[in-house]
């Protein structure tokens, strides 16, 4: 399974948001952390925020931040939500769909990925916070 770039720009800027969870952060310190395109992430928040899993205050002295703490933000549900589809192969239009066993195996397989990702919450990502304060400070 591949996550698209999308999803992981919105876990990178949610793990960051979570080292910080009494700031208001911007968007061009995370792009900067990163070295992602501040284009890219304003598309991500504003999605994310959409979502409610940022908060943002537009202003002189605005920024992002999480909308409710690290522990209850499920990462499975994350990804959920950024992912199109979760089609790992297209079986429609193939000839030996009908008799082929590839389907079920690669449906078992997603479910067993999404089962794992559903076991860890944003919390779960960031529990060295100091250490990811640094390295992202460094960056």
């Amino acid at each position: 399974m591949r996550l698209t770039r999308y999803s992981d720009y919105a876990l990178r800027v949610l793990i960051y948001l979570a080292t910080r969870p009494e700031e208001l952060c911007a968007i061009s310190d995370i792009s900067r952390a990163y070295d992602i395109s501040q284009n890219h992430l304003m598309k991500v928040v504003s999605d994310l925020a959409g979502a409610g899993y940022v908060t943002s205050l537009r202003g002189r002295n605005g920024g992002i931040r999480l909308a409710r703490p690290a522990r209850d933000i499920n990462v499975g549900d994350v990804v959920r939500h950024t992912e199109e589809g979760f089609d790992l192969v297209d079986c429609a239009s193939c000839v030996i769909a009908p008799a082929c066993g590839l389907t079920g195996v690669l449906g078992e397989a997603l479910s067993a990925f999404m089962t794992v990702l559903d076991g860890y919450t944003l919390a779960d990502l960031v529990h060295k916070r100091s250490r990811l304060r640094s390295l992202l400070a460094r960056a």
